[in-house]
C-alpha cells in the first residue's frame, strides 16, 4: 500500500483500504478522504456507530494500542441476523468465542492514534519453537522494503522448530535479491516484530498464485515450501496464470538462505 501510495498515487492519491465481512453488510473500519489524514496500510478508524475492540488472549478488551482478535462491541444496521436455517452455528460461529462481542476471525492491532491494522485471519498462523506467528503480519514487514512489491508467508516443517516462515517475494523490476539484499529483509523483520519471526528462506516469486478473485493460493504456496514436487496441488484451473507455478518450482531450486 505503501508503494500504491507513494509511487502510482504520487503522495497524493489516497489508497481506500477498508475492513468489512460479508457478515458486516458493509465497511466497518474505512478511511474518509480529506476528513482524516490516513496512513498507507491502515484501514484507518471504524466506521460511524461501529465499535471494534481488540481482545486479549484471556478474552479481555486492550485499551489504547494493542495487538489481538478483531470483535465488535455493538451491533449495527448492517450486521448479519442469522444464517439460512441454521441460527445455532450462526450464534456459534459469531458470538460464542467472546461471549457479549461480534467474533470477526480476523487479527489486528490498534496503534497510539487509534488506527487499525489488520494482521490476517486468526487460523492463519504457524508455530514456531512454541511461537504462535501471524503470516500477514510477517509479509506486512516485507512489503515496508520500497524494493518489495508484494510478499507471502506460508509454514515449513522443521525437524527441530516444527516449522519456520518460508517466504516468496516480488521485487520491483530490474531490482535482484542479492545476500545484501536478503539480510537487509531479516533484519527489517527482526526490528518490526523479532527474530522468531525472520524467514528462514526468502524466495523470489516473478508472481503468485492467484484466483481471478485476487486471493493467493497459499496451498501451492506451501506444497512448494515443502519441496515436494510428487505432491497434489489440487485444481489449478481457478488460477488466474498457471504457468506461475513453474516458475515457482525453478525458483525454489535458487533460492538463498542468506
Amino acid at each position: 500500500m505503501r508503494c500504491k501510495f507513494q509511487v502510482v498515487g504520487e503522495s497524493r492519491c489516497v489508497v481506500l483500504d477498508t475492513y468489512w465481512q460479508t457478515e458486516t453488510g458493509g465497511h466497518t473500519i474505512t478511511p474518509l478522504p480529506a476528513a482524516i489524514p490516513c496512513k498507507p496500510g491502515s484501514a484507518t478508524l471504524p466506521f460511524f456507530g461501529v465499535e471494534p475492540v481488540i481482545i486479549d488472549e484471556e478474552g479481555r478488551e486492550i485499551e489504547g494500542a494493542g495487538k489481538g482478535t478483531l470483535c465488535f462491541k455493538r451491533a449495527w444496521p448492517g450486521i448479519s441476523r442469522s444464517i439460512l436455517g441454521d441460527h445455532d452455528r450462526f450464534m456459534s460461529t459469531y458470538f460464542s468465542p467472546y461471549p457479549g462481542y461480534f467474533f470477526t476471525g480476523d487479527g489486528a492491532r490498534r496503534d497510539a492514534d487509534g488506527y487499525y491494522w489488520i494482521t490476517g485471519r486468526i487460523d492463519d498462523l504457524m508455530n514456531v519453537s512454541g511461537h504462535l506467528l501471524s503470516t500477514a503480519e510477517i509479509e506486512s514487514a516485507l512489503v515496508s522494503d520500497n524494493d518489495v512489491v508484494e510478499a507471502a508467508v506460508v509454514a515449513a516443517p522443521h525437524d527441530i522448530k516444527g516449522s519456520f516462515p518460508y517466504a516468496f517475494i516480488t521485487l520491483r523490476l530490474g531490482v535482484k535479491l542479492t545476500e545484501r539484499k536478503i539480510e537487509d529483509l531479516k533484519l527489517l523483520v527482526r526490528k518490526k516484530i523479532g527474530a522468531i519471526a525472520v524467514p528462514d528462506v526468502i524466495q523470489v516469486a516473478p508472481g503468485l498464485p492467484k484466483t481471478r478473485s485476487g486471493k493467493v493460493t497459499r496451498r501451492i504456496l506451501r506444497k512448494i515450501a515443502e519441496g515436494d514436487k510428487a505432491a497434489d496441488l489440487g485444481d489449478t484451473t481457478t488460477l488466474i496464470d498457471e504457468t506461475v507455478i513453474a516458475h515457482l518450482w525453478s525458483g525454489r531450486s535458487e533460492t538463498r538462505t542468506g
